[in-house]
């Protein structure tokens, strides 16, 4: 929905906020996050740069919070993953099957907000230390535990290979991702990722299971 300078105005601080860190990663989906400046960014929002920095003092605050966006949103699909993983209502996912749609659930994500991955690739790549890349690398090891956990379910429901290097196999899953979103990139079209994304894991998972004896 896009948003404009009256009804911009007329949002509670919080809001406000949240429509430019949303507005932050729309850029980022068209250029190089390194090069977006706060006056693009208030120019998307049709507002002055005086607004905009009467809610955000510094653009490192501003990619601070859009970082913090980012690892909201994606962890918290991972988390609705993993949910189905322990529900008593509905038969419960076995690990593997909750990788697989983890792995979807990423993709789904880098599809909809395709600023978010460039975002992050660009705030790891810089060389000094910024509160925006403390977030990126700090997100990317919750995401390997969380992937670590699955895991360690897997071998203990006898469906993964109890000799498996969970550490490993982790990172592993999480380069497939971003292999993906790289060849996504270079191609400038994100269907790439849903193509090459069901055979890319269908090859993880049966390097990972259990081998039928």
């Amino acid at each position: 929905m896009k948003t404009t300078k009256t009804t911009i105005k007329n949002l509670p601080a919080e809001q406000r906020r949240a429509v430019t860190v949303e507005a932050v990663i729309e850029l980022a989906a068209e250029k190089n996050p390194a090069s977006i400046t706060t006056a693009e960014i208030a120019e998307r929002m049709q507002l002055t740069q005086g607004a905009l920095f009467r809610h955000f003092p510094t653009k490192d605050a501003l990619w601070q919070s859009a970082m913090e966006w980012v690892t909201a949103q994606l962890l918290g699909r991972i988390d609705a993953v993993i949910a189905t993983t322990e529900s008593s209502v509905d038969a419960p996912l076995d690990a593997v099957n909750a990788l697989e749609r983890m792995f979807a659930a990423h993709i789904d994500f880098v599809a909809k907000h395709p600023g978010a991955p460039r975002m992050m690739f660009a705030e790891l790549q810089r060389p000094d230390p910024t509160a925006a890349k403390a977030i990126a690398q700090t997100m990317l090891h919750h995401y390997g535990e969380r992937v670590g956990k699955l895991l360690a379910k897997g071998i203990s429901e006898g469906v993964i290979d109890p000799d498996l290097d969970v550490a490993a196999a982790s990172v592993m899953f999480i380069g497939m991702v971003q292999g993906l979103v790289m060849q996504s990139m270079i191609a400038g079209d994100v269907a790439v990722m849903f193509t090459n994304a069901r055979p890319m894991f269908l090859l993880y998972a049966k390097a990972i299971q259990k081998s039928e004896l």
